[in-house]
């Protein structure tokens, strides 16, 4: 008689570029469970070339959640996906055993683990005064402010990082204290099981699918996509590598040959960052893409 399995969430992580979403699939087919995407990107419909997600083809029948849910004009925040996940599985969990979540998005994946500190509401008033000091000013206007109010989280936070700016200025600014001092960051524990998997590649491997991506993005004709949101270039989900490479071509403040260079070299500088967040966890435990047999080995022993 077969065992019962745990409900379990496992969880792929890495790099952009690294083979996440062939292998999450692949694993999806072998255990019968749907796709969690925790690329904070992938949500938006309007922009799937740029942010790589998977097409019909690619999920071969495989459902996926939180891909092209949202549109780029609406306001959606980690507090909201770990919700949103927790909800989602607590009903699936019902009827099936293994979820997969696949993404590099760490912050995302964080919340949905070990969940985040809860913060309040933020009033739609204060929350477009700080968009529009943004759009109008700059990013320069949030990291001052951010230094006056919350110096600590300041001197830890990614300060080119608009969305995380902007969500501490909110914290800041409904509550009167600091974001820092609302931050507890007490782990919480989850009704199901946890399997973290990392993939990782040589750096000149990694840099090679990188190069090869974005060329492949290009003849996906990503340009017409970026060109469809320019209008939107403001918006917070497109501050993002690859669509403000291209906007600065299109207002012919780079030529094209330097804005494809510029998406090259800012993806591998985001890889790095990626993989310098991941690597500070004990508990995710590393494969390549190319071992698929080993990777499920290692899950049919924890399971």
């Amino acid at each position: 008689m077969k065992n019962k399995i745990i409900p379990t969430l496992i969880v792929i992580v890495g790099p952009t570029a690294v083979g996440k979403t062939s292998v999450s699939i692949q694993l999806a087919k072998k255990y019968n469970a749907d796709v969690i995407s925790a690329d904070s990107r992938q949500f938006y419909s309007e922009i799937p070339i740029g942010t790589a997600a998977p097409t019909i083809e690619e999920m071969e029948g495989v459902k996926h959640h939180f891909v092209g849910n949202l549109s780029v004009n609406n306001y959606y925040n980690v507090s909201k996906f770990e919700t949103d996940v927790i909800n989602l599985l607590e009903d699936y969990f019902r009827h099936k055993e293994i979820m997969i979540m696949v993404g590099g998005s760490g912050l995302y994946i964080n919340a949905v683990c070990d969940g985040i500190d809860e913060l309040p509401d933020i009033d739609e008033s204060l929350r477009k005064d700080l968009n529009y000091l943004y759009q109008e000013e700059g990013l320069k206007s949030l990291q001052n402010k951010l230094f006056t109010l919350d110096p600590e989280y300041y001197n830890k936070v990614d300060i080119n990082n608009p969305k995380r700016l902007l969500r501490a200025l909110e914290v800041c600014l409904q509550t009167g204290q600091t974001y820092t001092s609302l931050r507890k960051g007490n782990k919480v524990n989850r009704p199901f099981n946890i399997i973290k998997l990392g993939l990782e590649l040589p750096r000149e491997q990694l840099n090679e699918r990188i190069e090869r991506r974005v060329y492949s993005m290009l003849e996906e004709k990503w340009l017409d996509e970026v060109k469809s949101v320019y209008h939107l270039k403001n918006v917070n989900a497109l501050n993002t590598v690859g669509y403000k490479e291209l906007f600065k071509y299109l207002n012919a403040e780079w030529d094209y040959e330097t804005a494809i260079e510029k998406i090259k070299v800012n993806t591998r500088r985001f890889a790095k960052r990626q993989m310098t967040w991941f690597k500070r966890y004990e508990d995710i435990s590393w494969f390549s893409p190319n071992e698929l047999n080993n990777i499920i080995k290692y899950i049919d022993n924890r399971l």
